[in-house]
């Protein structure tokens, strides 16, 4: 007959209840000793390693017994390297060196001392002396044009008019233009005198000088405030012929009376003859009429000009306008 009970059945046989569950109590761990790793208080540059008690322990044969020990120190910062100095390569001025050589070369410190070759300099003088004629030429073309630019009417001793072609006794349009500005210059009272200057050509009757002062008395200037010369036969003749009577007379200053383009060369040498010159060109008549007429003024005066200073004379070329 099977037993029954109120606890649960183990087998066949009936156990006691308290053996249905066990309980194993776990053991309590023991204290864990905490591993604790100091670094000493020497530099931290220097350290000591210990080999382990294993066969890394055991001394060397034959060396001492505390070698199992031993003590590295870091050594100090190691001092930077210096490069080695390059090899000298001797310098190739031209470039044409040994194609499998790969040495650097140096180029020379600047600030040295360079020489030089003769044939340079003397390209070098051309150059400057083709520059030179070049400019010098242009810079006076420019000073021609800009003096016949100016009117300067500054009280003077007397007002001087050069002289230009006449027929028979009657001024040119040119000539004519200019003794036209001097009466204009006389009324405003510029100069208490008006000198008409200029000779005549061969087969002539009348001088250009004394033409002039025939057609300023009759445009009503005193015959005695007229002084006629009737010689010269280009502008530097003509101011040197001026130059004595102004020496005559005491007279130092001068208003001149020509052609816009001729102002600058007949300033200059009034100067040059101890002339206090000052300029009033016409601004009339043919040789002011025509750009055309104005270049080809300007340049004669430029190449009349250089060929003053450079030979101390006129130029030959003679024109009606001068």
């Amino acid at each position: 007959m099977r037993a029954t009970g109120d606890g649960p059945e183990r087998g066949n046989r009936g156990e006691p209840d308290d053996e249905a569950t066990r309980v194993f109590p776990r053991p309590a761990p023991a204290a864990e000793p905490t591993a604790r790793f100091e670094r000493d208080g020497h530099d931290d540059r220097a350290r000591t390693f210990v080999r382990p008690a294993d066969g890394f322990g055991a001394a060397r044969p034959g060396g001492p017994a505390d070698e199992a020990t031993r003590r590295f120190a870091r050594d100090e910062e190691p001092a930077p390297r210096r490069p080695e100095p390059r090899e000298a390569v001797p310098e190739d001025p031209f470039g044409a060196g040994d194609p499998g050589d790969t040495r650097t070369l140096r180029r020379p410190a600047r600030g040295g001392s360079r020489r030089i070759r003769p044939g340079r300099l003397v390209l070098r003088a051309l150059a400057l002396l083709v520059l030179v004629a070049v400019l010098l030429p242009v810079a006076t073309w420019g000073w021609v044009w800009y003096t016949a630019r100016q009117d300067q009417r500054p009280p003077s001793d007397a007002i001087v008019v050069l002289g230009a072609s006449q027929y028979n006794g009657r001024p040119s349009p040119v000539f004519e233009a200019r003794l036209s500005h001097a009466a204009e210059l006389y009324a405003e009272g510029v100069a208490p005198v008006v000198v008409t200057v200029g000779g005549s050509q061969p087969g002539d009757n009348y001088t250009e000088g004394d033409s002039g002062a025939r057609w300023l008395v009759e445009q009503g200037l005193p015959e005695d405030s007229v002084v006629p010369i009737g010689e010269g036969s280009d502008t530097l003749e003509s101011l040197e012929l001026v130059a004595r009577v102004f020496e005559e007379q005491g007279w130092r200053s001068a208003v001149i009376v020509s052609d816009p383009w001729h102002s600058l060369r007949s300033r200059e040498i009034a100067e040059d003859f101890g002339i206090e010159a000052a300029t009033s060109p016409a601004r009339s008549g043919p040789a002011v009429r025509e750009r055309e007429t104005q270049l080809w003024y300007i340049t004669r005066e430029t190449a009349s000009l250089w060929h003053y200073w450079v030979f101390g004379e006129s130029a030959t070329v003679r024109v009606d306008a001068l």
